[in-house]
């Protein structure tokens, strides 16, 4: 699939009902609050306002007057470089909360729900180290948002190496499945190239959330047209799709062979290469989020459909793919998100959803389903997309220093 670079997600956050997380309202960056000083008051939305300073020297300053329930921090910095801050619990307690790139003179607004308990601000200047801002306690009573505790690098190491181990396996497979491939095509066996071609595509759409370290190799071994000037005709149009256009559109056996060559090549490389990669471990959260995005934006709307009618199949691999990274992460998130029996749940069901659409042996493309049913596998794959983007950000490793 067609792949999106690596991001991080720059809205405030803050961790909703259930743990989930949701994005914080914000002012527009270089404005200040009508008003503002330590503990302003309730403004037009109703709420409680606490305009607190965020910088090395005066971390968490402005929090005089704590109180619990639903409130707003306007987050001003103070210092001449951008900083994120943290709201957490006392003693490097969980996240409740948290607003990344504060620039210089501006001021941001975060959003949380407070219960009694001792909390406290963390600062994190650019290129500085991490402040600490003085410990506030709340008495009274009510209930407090949900929190987290806070993932580290470190803590993303283990997973990342177990999961670069199974990429291992899957390159091997997938250099096995595509020699077949090829040797069909070099034979002139075309039924059997086109039997050969899903089972080895689906391999590799499996690995998707290693795509971020594939680099050139994914468009040698799984381009599209996208950005080619002659279309399926270009000489740049490489890989699996290339032969895919050849197979189901009648192209002559000799006019494949150095195409489907050239992916087995490309393929082989990325394995050999794959043994001397090292992944980003903080890459993998947002990858699974990121598999499913794709999916839903490129597969579920068959922009990556070259005669083969296979992306129902693709998409069901995603899916694959996405519980293979998740599988590495639950030691992470079952202590974290409560919501992971749900997300589980919402997997299965989709799985289900999408097996029902491989008939008799052969998988129904897009255009054969029909209404209802392009709805609910829209709507199924969406509501994982959502439900990931949590995971996606709850694995966003955190400065500690």
């Amino acid at each position: 699939m067609p792949r999106s670079g690596l991001r991080r997600l720059r809205s405030p956050r803050v961790w909703g009902p259930g743990g989930a997380v949701v994005v914080a309202g914000a002012i527009t960056a270089g404005t200040l609050i009508a008003g503002a000083g330590p503990d302003a008051g309730t403004t037009a939305d109703g709420l409680p306002h606490t305009t607190v300073e965020i910088s090395s020297g005066d971390c968490g300053r402005g929090w005089q007057h704590p109180r619990p329930g639903t409130q707003v921090f306007d987050l001003h910095n103070s210092s001449s470089r951008a900083a994120e801050v943290y709201l957490r619990g006392a003693g490097g307690g969980p996240v409740y909360g948290e607003v990344e790139g504060i620039g210089p003179g501006t001021t941001r607004q975060l959003r949380v729900r407070l219960g009694p308990g001792a909390y406290a601000f963390t600062c994190l200047p650019d290129d500085a180290n991490a402040v600490a801002g003085p410990t506030v306690r709340i008495a009274g009573t009510g209930p407090g948002g949900p929190a987290a505790a806070p993932v580290t690098q470190h803590d993303l190491i283990g997973p990342a190496i177990d999961y670069q181990k199974w990429v291992a396996g899957g390159l091997d497979d997938l250099v096995r499945r595509t020699d077949v491939l090829r040797a069909a095509v070099t034979d002139g066996d075309l039924a059997a190239a086109r039997t050969a071609w899903l089972p080895a595509h689906l391999t590799y759409e499996r690995l998707g959330a290693a795509y971020g370290e594939f680099g050139d190799a994914d468009k040698k071994i799984n381009g599209t047209t996208a950005g080619l000037a002659d279309g399926v005709h270009d000489p740049g149009f490489i890989g699996f799709h290339r032969v895919e256009y050849g197979l189901w559109h009648g192209e002559p056996a000799a006019g494949l062979r150095a195409p489907a060559t050239a992916l087995a090549a490309a393929v082989r490389a990325l394995r050999d290469d794959w043994a001397q990669a090292r992944m980003d471990p903080a890459a993998l959260g947002l990858r699974a989020h990121e598999i499913l995005e794709n999916t839903a934006q490129f597969e579920l709307t068959g922009r990556t459909d070259y005669g083969s009618g296979s992306n129902l199949a693709t998409a069901r691999a995603n899916l694959d793919g996405t519980r293979a990274v998740l599988a590495r992460l639950r030691p992470l998130l079952t202590t974290r998100d409560p919501e992971i029996p749900a997300l589980d749940s919402a997997l299965d069901r989709t799985g289900r959803l999408l097996d029902g659409f491989r008939r008799d042996g052969r998988w129904t493309p897009l255009d054969g389903l029909s209404r209802p049913e392009r709805q609910r596998t829209n709507a199924a794959v969406g509501d994982l997309v959502e439900r990931l983007a949590s995971v996606a950000t709850l694995c966003d490793p955190r400065r500690t220093v």
